[in-house]
Parts: C-alpha cells; structure tokens; sequence
C-alpha cells in the first residue's frame, strides 16, 4: 500500500528538480563568460544532486587529457593543471564511454586516479559522473562528490544528464561567440596592412616612379607584411589563452632572474632607440608559482611597449618588490605618457593610443595578451601615467612560497 504513495513522492520530488533545472537553464544561456559559465553549472550540479561537491572537467584534444576547469570547493593553487588521463579514470572511463557512471565506493574502483581528491579536501566517497555531449562531439564531464544523505540513485542520473545537455550546448554557444567575435575583430583589423599593400603593388607597376619613390614603396611592404605576421601570431595566442588551450606548467619562478633575462634580449632594441635599462630588485623575494615561459611572454610585452612609447635619452626602469603576500613587477618609463581618458582602453584587443599609430609599430594585441597571462596566474595589472612624463604598469602576481 505504500509503494504507490512513495512513487507518487518520487514522481513529485524529480518534477520539482526539473522545475529548478529550467530555471537555472535559464541563467546558462544568458551568459556568454566561460568562466562565469562552468561556475555556474557546477552549481547547478552540486544543488540538483543533493552532493557535497561538483567538478567540471572539459577535453584538450591537443594534449589528449581533461582537465579541471571549474568546481563548487575553491580549487588548490596548481590543481588547474593536472592532467587526468583517459585511462584509469573515471572522468575519463565517462567521457570515452559517453556513458553515465555511478559509484558507492569509488575510492576502490580500478578507475577511481584520485582526481576529485586532488580538487577538494575531503575524500570523495561515492560519485556520479556524465558526459558533456553535443551532436558532433563528447567535450567533457561533469562529477558530482559523496552525497549528502544516502547514495546516487537513477533521479540523480536523470537529472545531471538532462544538465549536461543544457550545460554542453550552452559551452559551445559560449566558444563559438567567443570565436566569432574575434575573428571578427581580426578582419577589421586585416583592412589596413591589406590596403596598404594593395595601393603599394599598384603604385610599383608604375613606370614614372622615381627610384626613392619605389624603395619608400618597398619599405612600406615589407612593414605591412611584417605587421601581417605579427597579427596572425598574437591573434593565434590570445585565442588560445582565452580559450583555455593553453595549459600552465606551473613551477616556482624567480622573477628577479626572469626579469633580467628579459632585459638582456631587450636591450639591443633599447640600445637602437637609444633608451637605458634599469633594475631596482629587492632580495630574497619569494617565488611565484607559475608558467615560466607565459611570465617571460608577458614581460617581454609590456617592456617591448614601455621602449616603443619612449623618447630617445629616456629609460625603462623594472622594479620588484614585497606586496600584500606577493610580489609586484613594475615597469616605469620616461615616455609620451597616456591620456587619462585612454587608459581604460589599453588593454582592449587592437587598440592603439591614437596618434601613435603611424609612429610606433604593432599589433595592440601586445597588452591584452599580458593582461590575460597575468589574470591566468590569479594576478592583477594596472597602469598609472601621465602625459611627457611617462607610465607605469604594475604587475601583482601572489607568492608561491612562504617569505
């Protein structure tokens, strides 16, 4: 007699788990963040189970491993970057088999690598875990960790699944906005150099041109293409750092080291525009946990700007000292200086201060790229400048070990 009561309870407490799924649909589709996104959806995950945590793992296809791109316990500092190998894994297991798994004792499953332990602090007990799947592919896993009361039972499955298939489409519209937007950006972009070099292979076919004239020509050429290149490789690697593509290989890194090798492959283009290179570094500065060859990219960024936007005599002076359990990187430069109502827009992608365009080359993909590593590392950069007197950017990146 109390089975149909029950079921009727059963019925009634899904219906109410879909209900509540519709409506946090609703936030997934409006948002076009990534991470914002899959910070949602673990959430999602964690409330509609019922479970103490939830991760999401999403597939790089270039390294063949997922890995931890969000989940509900705040992540360890270097947790982002451990790979999780399709065999011997249970995210991976889900994601090869495009299938659900539920485990009450996963910690004694010959699949169970410990991945949900290396996310949280406490041990993971029973999991469930679903594929991400779209019509063309599998894209990851959602897990979710030791339920509250009891274990994962076929509504739990039910529920999650109806939640990845909301969650993968709404990650794929998310990438494919991101996509279109930059490409978009880039054709703009393209139209210059394009144009230059159109009107410069017209004009050469001329034959009333003097010999100056066709050398300036051939000059401008070869600038354009040059500026070409660079456009095509900056773009690459913004797209690739804002895709999560690129994978940290975190290590402690020292920066006062870093910075003066920085220095040393800058400085026969400093000695070129006539500008000094100073270094005021304070000792026995912690560590930064971080991706030494990205740091190093990002350096070289901002210091190649600070002697591009120079004046010749001036200096670019590199500062590292103790903040606020980290270190900052500053760089100073007796340069032209920003305008106060510019600044805001300096580390948007293609943007250039105006003016500067035809005297100082590049991309303006050169601050966006730093900016973006620095955020990678769970830093933070700012700018401080003032018109003929020079700029000041400062990096604050957290220490990787105790002072």
């Amino acid at each position: 007699m109390n089975k149909p009561h029950n079921s009727g309870n059963n019925n009634d407490a899904l219906l109410k788990r879909y209900d509540r799924l519709l409506e946090l649909t609703t936030e997934l589709v409006s948002t076009l963040d990534l991470g914002v996104l899959l910070k949602l959806i673990v959430d999602a995950a964690k409330e509609l189970t019922s479970s103490q945590a939830a991760a999401l793992l999403l597939y790089n296809p270039q390294r063949n491993h997922l890995y931890f791109e969000a989940a509900t316990e705040q992540l360890r500092s270097d947790d982002t970057l451990i790979a999780i190998p399709m065999e011997n894994s249970i995210a991976g297991w889900v994601y090869q088999n495009k299938r659900p798994l539920v485990l009450e004792q996963a910690s004694e499953d010959l699949r169970f690598f410990r991945e949900i332990d290396i996310v949280t602090t406490f041990p993971a007990s029973t999991i469930i875990g679903v594929p991400l799947l779209t019509k063309a592919k599998t894209i990851g896993v959602i897990e979710a960790v030791n339920k509250t009361s009891g274990v994962f039972d076929e509504q739990d499955r039910r529920v999650l699944e109806a939640l990845a298939a909301q969650a993968a489409i709404a990650i794929e519209n998310t990438r494919l906005f991101r996509q279109s937007d930059m490409i978009s950006e880039l054709v703009h972009e393209l139209r210059t150099p394009l144009s230059a070099l159109s009107a410069g292979v017209h004009l050469l076919q001329r034959d009333e041109l003097e010999e100056t004239q066709r050398a300036r020509i051939r000059q401008t050429i070869a600038n354009e293409v040059q500026r070409l290149n660079e456009l095509a490789t900056n773009f690459l690697e913004l797209s690739r750092l804002e895709s999560g593509r690129v994978r940290f290989e975190k290590e402690p890194v020292h920066l006062e080291g870093l910075l003066r090798e920085t220095f040393e492959i800058l400085r026969p283009q400093a000695d070129q525009e006539q500008i000094t290179l100073e270094a005021d570094i304070q000792q026995s500065l912690a560590p930064v946990m971080g991706d030494r060859n990205q740091l190093k990219r990002m350096l070289l960024n901002l210091i190649t700007n600070a002697i591009k936007y120079n004046q010749a005599g001036g200096y670019v002076r590199a500062l590292l000292v103790r903040e606020d359990s980290g270190v900052e990187i500053r760089i100073q430069d007796s340069g032209v200086g920003i305008p106060q109502d510019q600044i805001d827009k300096l580390f948007d992608r293609y943007y250039r201060v105006p003016g500067a365009e035809s005297r100082v080359g590049g991309t303006g993909l050169g601050l966006t790229i730093a900016r973006r590593i620095v955020q990678n590392h769970g830093g933070r950069i700012t700018v401080e400048s003032e018109l003929e007197k020079g700029s000041t950017f400062k990096v604050w990146l957290p220490s990787g070990a105790g002072d």
